[in-house]
């Protein structure tokens, strides 16, 4: 019965502390088989990698029984009739679904001064530690629920900081992979070129085993085990407008040496203003694209393509507009798909990402850097404040690369992240790295504060 009483815990913490009680908002939906499915699978007693452990998945990604809104009203009641291919890995290695996490809606892309967290749909994710404070995004319910302890382990998705941000402001593991090694049909995409599912865990070790699931490869958890030594470039200019965020990481720097990790210092040029707006570009004229490619294949959707998408908040302004606007779908449309003004701008901006990392990884394994500075408080249509965030998702986001965080310590009681960056497909040495520095820290399981 050891699935079902897991089960039954998992969904015992959403009634008494995401759904009232400290009302954390981390799950948007519940699916209405997890028991029974737990149930079926301490009978079969398989022997399966997950083994009927629950698990929760972003609203972003198709699992039948939930709802897959990207937290807009615009894709509810729209009945889910396939799994998406990581539902289905999910549950052939024995994993028990057991609800849909909360987002920032459409993953956050939707205007300048959306409030990460916050979903038409779900309402607004609030952060574990300090109940005012941002959950960041835009997986914002998938980092606060493993954070709080509700599942072990989420689905995320990131296009530039998605997984990163909530992991690093939450204090749990993220990591989002090379973009294309974990299938992406039945998921809501922003951009072909960056978006990538990914783990969220509670420890290196168990996001290792969630991306072998999801990669269907068998080699991560042995990396999360490996000793072989490791050559780590810190990234000079990774570092945060916030002294204390960055005395924490000096201080985890010297840890990883006296464990016996190779360190050297790297430096990287800033991205300019000019590579910034190209990314931002690049990924709407992606969004319009793809958006419409996504909804034509999803049976009875009342919108079709982003125009539609935009009219139908207008339609609803009192709900979906409330607290923000929608500039950047109306600058998308202004842009419209992909073009030749599109290719420019993404060859542009890959070379500047790819010799960026190149330059960096010359001669080392791994680079390292903070991520974000302590979540701040969250303020309903003022927008969020990224003001202390280094730049380390940039690059990796770009170039379609590995990114990974851990939790590297508590700053006026909210935990910060430290980055992990690597060469494409180059998971494994991610995964090592991560693994011997959660080890050099030992810092365990981060426990919140619940701090209403």
């Amino acid at each position: 019965m050891k699935s079902t009483r897991l089960v039954e815990d998992a969904l015992e913490k959403i009634a008494s502390l995401d759904q009232s009680g400290y009302q954390l908002k981390s799950v948007l939906a519940q699916a209405p088989d997890a028991l029974a499915r737990a149930e079926e699978f301490d009978k079969s007693q398989d022997s399966l990698p997950l083994a009927g452990l629950p698990i929760l998945i972003k609203d972003n990604i198709e699992s039948v029984g939930l709802p897959a809104t990207a937290g807009s009203l615009a894709l509810a009641d729209t009945p889910i009739t396939r799994d998406s291919t990581i539902a289905q890995r999910l549950r052939s290695a024995g994993a028990v679904v057991i609800g849909a996490t909360n987002l920032s809606e459409w993953a956050n892309i939707r205007s300048t001064k959306s409030t990460s967290g916050w979903s038409a749909v779900g309402g607004l994710t609030a952060n574990p530690w300090k109940h005012q404070h941002s959950a960041g995004g835009s997986s914002s319910g998938s980092g606060a629920s493993v954070a709080a302890g509700i599942t072990q382990w989420a689905i995320g998705s990131e296009t530039d900081g998605s997984i990163i941000c909530p992991a690093s402001l939450n204090g749990c593991v993220g990591i989002k992979p090379t973009v294309g090694s974990i299938p992406r049909d039945g998921m809501i995409p922003i951009s072909k070129s960056q978006d990538s599912p990914g783990p969220m865990a509670q420890t290196v070790l168990q996001a290792a085993l969630l991306l072998d699931v999801l990669t269907a490869r068998s080699e991560y958890v042995g990396a999360a085990q490996a000793e072989h030594s490791l050559k780590v470039g810190v990234v000079k200019q990774w570092m945060t407008t916030d002294t204390q965020v960055n005395d924490l990481f000096e201080r985890a720097v010297q840890s990883l040496s006296k464990a016996g990790i190779s360190i050297v210092e790297i430096d990287l040029s800033e991205p300019s203003e000019s590579d910034g707006e190209d990314e931002f570009h690049v990924m709407l004229h992606e969004m319009v694209s793809d958006l419409a490619i996504y909804l034509t294949t999803r049976t009875g959707t009342r919108v079709k393509n982003l125009r539609d998408i935009v009219e139908f908040n207008r339609s609803q302004s009192k709900i979906e507009l409330e607290f923000f606007g929608q500039e950047i779908f109306e600058k998308a449309l202004e842009l419209g798909g992909r073009g030749d003004d599109y290719e420019q701008k993404r060859r542009r901006n890959l070379t500047w990402a790819n010799q960026t990392l190149d330059t960096g990884l010359h001669d080392v394994d791994v680079l390292i850097g903070c991520t974000y500075g302590p979540a701040w408080i969250s303020t309903l249509g003022k927008g969020d404040d990224f003001g202390s965030a280094s730049w380390i998702t940039t690059a990796p986001a770009i170039a379609g690369t590995p990114i990974g965080t851990i939790p590297m310590g508590l700053v006026n009681g909210l935990p910060v992240g430290l980055g992990f960056v690597v060469a494409r497909n180059m998971e494994h040495t991610l995964i090592t790295a991560m693994a011997q520095a959660e080890r050099a820290l030992g810092l365990g399981i981060l426990q919140p504060t619940f701090i209403r």
